[in-house]
């Protein structure tokens, strides 16, 4: 069947923030939330421990911590709750040395992490990248934290909180809040680098903070949702998925051992779950 030649002709395509028009039938890529949508915890609460043993947390703050990720598990975060934690990690933060947190970060990722991630949600990473897409996970946690999460999941780019460094040390002020409207400005920022068209690519979330990320790729999904986005993904039919089973990905595959795990866990398990999954996920579908 041909295209109607007289059809009205389109109207000019609306500016994205950066004010570039999008690019159409450009490159597609898949925008991943990272807590409770990827991983089965808060990514912040997840490194409250060792953060604590090396006194960058006095124990206040480690329960202060533990509350907050339990209200989180119960009902999800919304938008009071994400203004009251962006408060606490800018007062929590400063003076803190931005090495000691990489190198604890780097330290423990494979020990408090990898047992975290949903077996689903590394599945559909890999399906994505399959079909060739990007991978982006987008959150609202330090950088320093998400980053090398990403890049153990073998994402091609991190949209994350950053802070202000100065002297190495965080200073207490947040440059860039990545949560509800700055995810929307960073993921067009991204996408008129790349290439993306926005139009085609996909966004997966757990939680109503993030509708202004969903609306703006043409395939929004529900993860584990809270209620506010169950109601709202039932009343556009975008589709819900439920991720429950967070298991040890790196163990399901032979791997080095002992100190060369923890020395190389940032870099390593990114081949290793690229790879491995891709291939388990090939051979599913022989």
């Amino acid at each position: 069947m041909t295209a109607d030649r007289h059809q009205t002709p389109p109207t000019a395509p609306t500016l994205d923030s950066t004010g570039r028009a999008p690019t159409a039938g450009g490159r597609v890529a898949a925008f991943f939330d990272l807590d409770k949508t990827v991983i089965a915890k808060s990514s912040a609460f997840v490194f409250s421990k060792p953060f604590y043993a090396q006194g960058l947390l006095n124990r206040r703050a480690v329960l202060e911590s533990s509350y907050a990720h339990f209200l989180f598990l119960l009902s999800g975060a919304d938008h009071d709750q994400m203004e009251r934690m962006r408060a606490n990690l800018a007062n929590m933060c400063a003076g803190w040395d931005v090495g000691q947190v990489k190198s604890i970060v780097a330290e423990t990722l494979h020990e408090l992490v990898d047992p975290l991630i949903y077996a689903e949600a590394a599945d559909l990473i890999a399906d994505h990248k399959i079909r060739g897409h990007d991978v982006v996970i987008v959150s609202a946690s330090g950088e320093e934290m998400v980053g090398p999460i990403a890049e153990a999941l073998g994402a091609s780019h991190t949209e994350a909180t950053r802070m202000v460094v100065e002297d190495g040390k965080y200073t207490g002020e947040i440059e860039f809040y990545c949560y509800g409207e700055g995810k929307v400005a960073a993921i067009e920022k991204l996408a008129a680098a790349e290439g993306y068209d926005l139009s085609r690519c996909y966004a997966y979330s757990d939680s109503a903070t993030d509708l202004p990320m969903l609306n703006a790729v043409g395939h929004p999904t529900a993860v584990n949702p809270d209620r506010a986005l169950r109601k709202e993904a039932v009343a556009q039919g975008w589709p819900v998925l439920t991720f429950s089973n967070p298991v040890s990905l790196w163990s399901r595959f032979q791997a080095p051992s002992g100190t060369t795990v923890a020395a190389t866990a940032a870099v390593g398990l990114s081949a290793v779950l690229a790879g491995a999954i891709s291939y388990r996920l090939l051979r599913k579908r022989r």
